[in-house]
């Protein structure tokens, strides 16, 4: 495959830069897509706030658990096979639900739909890798960065249309047609695998799920269950067991799944740190966001998709502009700025309270997007630069995997916080409500506001102290996000590389005309 002149890509270049794009959008747009949802859900399905919590971790932990061992199934048998078959069982996944109404059905099938995707993750990143020109690398991952940040906002606000006209199963509907759309596409991709097949590590990636997994299992049910619950502490531990057990398995073998020692690169490693806490707190929060625009603003699932849509314009923007700066100024600037940023964010966010408009969830939402997009492209150039050639598809499995985890982690960090946060303000009401609206009020707020609208005004003040019970765990939530990226800024500020720069043609420039080459070369 040949450069066409002035260094421009040609139309089958261009072709699979454009279905790796849609399908990381798609993967990263499933992740949040149920936000809108989860309140029609909680009514039409009886799920309670940490259920509902599971409905969007179960699909985030699946990917995040796989992620590493999907990267190097594709440098062995094929970056497009890999692709293909994820494809083929996120579809599948996606639509199980509408054949599945109860919760833990619906979770079940999100776990399936999220092994899929952990197929598609890493090969969409490692087609670009191994597939384009050295010189047009950093112009393709600083385009395939921006969109995945903004995936989680197509997400949320496809879902909000979808939701103005029909039920929340449309939403799974949806989600399979565009799966089944991409799997035709991706077929028509060239296939792309290392020179010298890595061989398959089974045990690192049995530890490497079970430390992922029965990790965030400990976080999500810690502050609703207890941290000294056996449950808790049995699952906490046999994790970080597991992860002691990998690395040190990694380290000892001769075919690792993950090199541990691309981790002495800082700026790998600090690319990695940094991706993990930038999708930790945002998708921790996007988790709070819509339900508070729904429940408490009482917007509908198309205005509180429509509410987030600002958060779009600096985080794109930023994300263009962000390997320039990076260039400019090295690693460790633009990312201790940006997560800095994202902290001020999330800490100016904890003041919301009943009587708050959409302004004051705004302007903060605005700042955490502007950090966001500075520090997401430099993140993933980083991390890509530090990995050899023939491991581009176990970089691509880093990048995802840091990602996913961070989702997961913080979809649990902030859940489990905000259901424990309602459970405990709730506690003192629940005993004044008649039998029949004790369950309902006490699982979510959504439960609690449908009791409010049967009982008309005579429930005033229990949809007050509910919406004052799930701000708590809101403020709580916050708070924690704030003071764990926070303190990823200060980690980074003494770790990250200095003047490290990155790939001169990641600037925005190039990243626009790549862009602008991709539409042309697509009509």
């Amino acid at each position: 495959m040949t450069m066409v002149e002035h260094g421009k890509l040609t139309r089958p270049q261009l072709w699979m830069l454009g279905v790796s794009c849609l399908a990381v959008v798609l993967v990263i747009a499933s992740m949040a897509a149920l936000y809108t949802a989860l309140p029609d859900i909680a009514i039409d399905t009886d799920a309670t706030q940490s259920q509902m919590t599971w409905l969007v971790d179960g699909y985030t932990l699946a990917l995040a658990c796989l992620v590493l061992p999907a990267g190097s199934l594709g440098d062995r048998y094929g970056r497009r096979a890999v692709l293909v078959v994820g494809l083929a069982i996120f579809t599948v996944g996606s639509g199980l639900p509408l054949l599945l109404g109860t919760p833990n059905w619906i979770i079940a099938a999100r776990v399936v739909a999220g092994v899929g995707a952990a197929f598609v993750m890493p090969s969409t990143l490692s087609l670009l890798t191994s597939g384009l020109p050295a010189g047009q690398r950093g112009r393709a991952v600083g385009l395939w960065a921006g969109v995945a940040g903004a995936g989680a906002m197509v997400g949320v606000l496809g879902s909000g249309l979808l939701l103005l006209w029909w039920s929340w199963e449309s939403i799974f509907i949806g989600l399979t047609v565009v799966g089944a759309a991409l799997l035709a596409c991706a077929v028509t991709l060239p296939e792309y695998r290392a020179e010298q097949p890595p061989r398959m590590d089974p045990v690192g990636s049995v530890a490497v799920a079970v430390g992922i997994g029965l990790g965030v299992l400990a976080i999500l049910e810690g502050p609703i269950r207890g941290w000294t619950e056996p449950l808790v502490l049995g699952a906490g531990a046999v994790a970080v067991l597991a992860l002691i057990g990998f690395t040190l398995w990694e380290l000892r073998s001769t075919h690792p799944l993950l090199d541990v020692r691309l981790f002495k690169d800082r700026g790998f490693a600090s690319g990695s740190v940094s991706l993990t806490i930038q999708f930790m707190v945002t998708f921790g929060i996007f988790l709070i966001i819509i339900q508070y625009l729904q429940l408490v603003l009482d917007y509908s699932p198309l205005r509180a998709s429509v509410a987030t849509a600002p958060m779009m314009v600096p985080l794109m923007v930023f994300a263009l502009i962000a390997p320039w700066i990076a260039g400019k100024v090295g690693l460790k600037a633009i990312t201790v700025t940006g997560l800095l940023a994202m902290a001020a964010g999330f800490y100016f966010l904890r003041e919301l309270h009943v009587g708050s408009g959409y302004s004051d969830l705004l302007w903060p939402l605005l700042v955490m997007s502007s950090g966001l997009g500075l520090c997401a492209s430099p993140a993933t150039v980083a991390i890509v630069n530090g990995t050899p050639a023939d491991k581009q598809g176990v970089a691509a499995a880093v990048n995802d995997a840091t990602r996913e985890i961070g989702a997961a982690l913080g979809i649990a960090v902030a859940g489990s916080l905000l259901a424990a946060g309602y459970a405990r303000g709730m506690d003192p009401v629940l005993p004044q409500l008649p039998e029949a609206a004790r369950g309902p009020a006490g699982d979510s707020l959504a439960g609690a506001l449908e009791v409010g609208r049967q009982a008309g005004p005579l429930a005033d003040p229990l949809v007050d102290a509910a919406k004052t019970a799930f701000l708590d765990g809101a403020e709580q939530a916050s708070l924690v996000l704030a003071m764990i990226t926070g303190a990823a800024a200060v980690l980074l500020l003494l770790w990250a590389p200095g003047r490290r720069r990155v790939a001169a043609d990641t600037g925005a420039p190039a990243l626009v005309e790549t862009a602008s080459d991709l539409l042309s070369g697509l009509r």
